[in-house]
């Protein structure tokens, strides 16, 4: 009995080392494999290849170096006032398009709220979805129109369910005030367990979501 519970507890301290590395390889895969599907066709239509002596990795890295580069430029371009009516004009152009304006609009207000500190997002809360006694973590955007309250027979808000560990996607719902339940969370914290996907403390999340936040502003520019 004693070799038995022993073995029980070495498995069980085996699992609480291994899970948490499991999970975070796991999450790094996916992240890579979809880097990938942009520094490839970089890759490829630069002949990097031939440049890195036929090493592939090597050129992968050239092509991240260049797309960091390129991004940074234009962050630094945008940040001059000819930028800023440059890359003001084609926010403007963008937004008479009615489906790009709405998608473009979206990315950009998450991409927002990971690096500024005043968001567009009004809180944090939690909204039972896909199912009843299953919460979701959900950002108020603001309220809902009449029709929509009249058919919720209720105040209705608009919600955004980020998905995760990638908070620049996800879901809007519309959702009654009653069903909507508050939090003491800021959004910044909000968004840090959603893209630690709650692993880790508090301290440890915001500075994950720290790390994202750099790679959204980037990708904002």
């Amino acid at each position: 009995m004693r070799l038995a519970s022993r073995l029980k507890e070495s498995f069980v301290a085996g699992l609480i080392l291994v899970a948490p590395l499991a999970v975070t390889l796991y999450i790094l895969q996916i992240l890579v494999s979809w880097s990938l599907r942009f520094i490839n066709p970089v890759v490829k239509e630069l002949g990097l290849i031939e440049t890195a002596a036929n090493v592939e990795i090597a050129a992968q890295v050239l092509a991240v170096v260049l797309i960091v580069s390129i991004i940074t430029a234009l962050g630094l371009l945008a940040q001059w006032s000819i930028g800023k009516h440059l890359f003001g004009n084609l926010g403007r152009t963008i937004n008479v398009v009615p489906l790009v304006s709405t998608i473009y609009g979206s990315i950009r207000q998450v991409a927002t709220s990971l690096v500024e500190s005043g968001s567009q997002f009004e809180r944090t809360v939690l909204v039972e979805y896909p199912r009843e006694d299953v919460y979701s973590i959900g950002l108020v955007t603001g309220e809902g129109r009449t029709s929509i309250d009249e058919v919720a027979g209720e105040r209705a808000y608009s919600v955004f369910l980020p998905n995760s560990p990638n908070p620049t996607a996800g879901r809007l719902v519309m959702v009654p005030e009653s069903q909507i339940h508050e939090t003491d969370m800021s959004v910044r914290e909000g968004m840090g367990m959603i893209v630690t996907t709650g692993m880790g403390t508090e301290e440890e999340r915001l500075e994950a979501y720290d790390e994202e936040a750099v790679v959204a502003a980037d990708g904002a520019d």
